[in-house]
C-alpha cells in the first residue's frame, strides 16, 4: 500500500501546479472516493455510539425529585410462633414416649417368637444347603451384598444409625435447592423469616434446609461426630425428639432477635439443632479432648469449646455479624445446656403417667378388636 501512497502524492502536486482550482476540488474527491466506504461505517460507528451515550446520559425527570423512603416494616406478632413451639415441642416428647413403649413392646414379642422357634427346633444345614443352589447367580450376589451392607450397617454406633435418616433428608434438600422449579417453595417453606406469610413451618422445615453443600457437610460432620456419646444417654427416641425440639426453639429465639432489631432476613440451616446436640455433650463431659479437624495434634477440652463457641456467637449477636444467625446458635445452645441440667429430669423422667395412659388406651383398643378378628365365633364356627 506505500507504492500507492506515492503515486497519488505525485499525482496530486502535478495537478496542483497546472491549475489552482480545479487540482483542491481534484485532490479532496479522489481520496474521499478510494475510502467512501470505510467513512460511511465509520459514520454509522459514531452515530450510534452518540445515541448510547446520549441514552446513558439522559437523566430521568423523577431522579431531580426527592427519593421517597421505602414503607417500614411493621414488627410482625410472634404469638403463633410461640404456641408452635411449645406444641411442637410438647407433641415431639410425646411421641418419643410413644415409640419408645412401642420399640419395647415389640422386641419382647420378637424374644418370645425367637424362643418359641428354638424350643420348636429349626432347619438343619442341609435344608439351607438346598435352599442355597436352588438360588441363580444374580440372586447369590443380591443377598452377598445385602449382607455386606447388613455388615456394615451393624458395625455402625446406635447414635450414627439414629443420625443417619436426618442426614439423608439434608442430603434430599439440598438436591431440592438445586431444582430451579422448586425454587419459590423452598425459600417460602425452607428458610424461616418472621415476616413471612407462613411462619411456623419452616421453623422445622428449615431445620433440615441447607443451599451449600460445605454448609451441611460441616453440620452433619459435627452431628455425626457427637450423636453417638448422647444417644448413648438419651436413647434414640428421646435424642430425636431434643434434636427437633432444639430446631424449632432455635428458630424461635432467631425470630425474637429479629423483631427486636428490625433486620429481617430468612435463615436455614441445622446449626441451630447441631449447637444442641454440642452444648449438651459438652455439658454432660466437660472434661472431654476435643480435637481440631486441620489439627488433630491439638486438643481442647469440651468446656472449653462450649465457652469460645458462645462468646463468638454472642460477639456476632451484638455487633451485628450477619454471616452467620448467631441468634439461633445461641439459641440451640443455651437449650442443649437446660436440658441436660433440668429438662430431662421435668421432661423425660415425668412421662411415666403419660404411657400409662396410652397403655390403657392401647390395650383397651386391643381387647375391643379382637372379637372381630373372628366373624364366627359367636355361632360356634372353628
Amino acid at each position: 500500500m506505500a507504492w500507492r501512497g506515492i503515486i497519488v502524492r505525485k499525482l496530486t502536486k502535478t495537478e496542483f501546479v497546472r491549475s489552482g482550482n480545479t487540482t483542491w476540488s481534484r485532490y479532496r474527491l479522489n481520496p474521499y472516493q478510494q475510502q467512501i466506504r470505510c467513512f460511511r461505517r465509520e459514520a454509522k460507528r459514531s452515530e450510534t455510539k452518540k445515541s448510547i451515550n446520549e441514552q446513558e446520559i439522559k437523566v430521568p425527570p423523577s431522579a431531580n425529585k426527592t427519593a421517597i423512603p421505602p414503607p417500614k416494616i411493621p414488627r410482625p406478632s410472634l404469638l403463633k410462633p410461640l404456641l408452635f413451639t411449645l406444641g411442637f415441642t410438647g407433641c415431639s416428647f410425646a411421641a418419643a414416649a410413644i415409640l419408645q413403649y412401642e420399640n419395647l413392646r415389640s422386641k419382647v414379642k420378637a424374644a418370645q417368637e425367637d424362643s418359641d422357634e428354638l424350643s420348636k427346633g429349626s432347619h438343619d444345614i442341609t435344608y439351607w444347603h438346598n435352599w442355597w443352589n436352588q438360588l441363580t447367580a444374580f440372586q447369590k450376589q443380591l443377598i452377598l451384598l445385602m449382607s455386606m451392607v447388613d455388615d456394615f450397617w451393624g458395625s455402625l454406633t446406635e447414635g450414627q444409625r439414629t443420625v443417619t435418616g436426618i442426614i439423608a433428608l439434608n442430603v434430599v434438600v439440598v438436591c431440592c435447592w438445586r431444582l430451579p422449579s422448586m425454587q419459590r417453595n423452598m425459600i417460602k417453606y425452607f428458610t424461616s423469616n418472621p415476616v413471612s406469610k407462613t411462619q411456623c413451618l419452616p421453623m422445622i422445615l428449615s431445620t433440615f434446609s441447607h443451599f451449600s453443600i460445605i454448609h451441611m457437610m460441616a453440620n452433619m460432620y459435627v452431628l455425626w461426630n457427637f450423636s453417638s456419646g448422647l444417644v448413648s444417654l438419651l436413647g434414640k427416641e428421646q435424642f430425636i425428639a431434643f434434636y427437633l425440639s432444639a430446631g424449632v426453639i432455635s428458630s424461635m429465639v432467631s425470630y425474637m432477635c429479629k423483631t427486636a432489631t428490625g433486620r429481617f432476613h430468612p435463615s436455614l440451616g441445622a446449626s441451630g439443632a447441631v449447637m444442641a446436640v454440642l452444648a449438651a455433650v459438652c455439658t454432660k463431659v466437660p472434661e472431654a479432648k476435643l480435637g481440631i479437624i486441620f489439627l488433630p495434634m491439638v486438643t481442647v477440652s469440651a468446656g472449653h469449646v462450649l465457652k469460645a463457641l458462645v462468646a463468638f456467637d454472642t460477639a456476632g449477636l451484638f455487633l451485628g455479624w450477619r454471616f452467620f444467625d448467631h441468634a439461633a446458635h445461641l439459641g440451640g445452645a443455651l437449650f442443649g445446656v437446660w436440658y441436660i441440667a433440668d429438662g430431662h429430669r421435668l421432661i423425660w423422667r415425668r412421662r411415666e403417667p403419660f404411657v400409662k395412659l396410652w397403655h390403657s388406651l392401647r390395650s383397651k383398643v386391643t381387647d375391643e378388636a379382637r372379637p372381630a378378628t373372628r366373624p364366627g365365633a359367636d355361632r360356634g364356627e372353628r
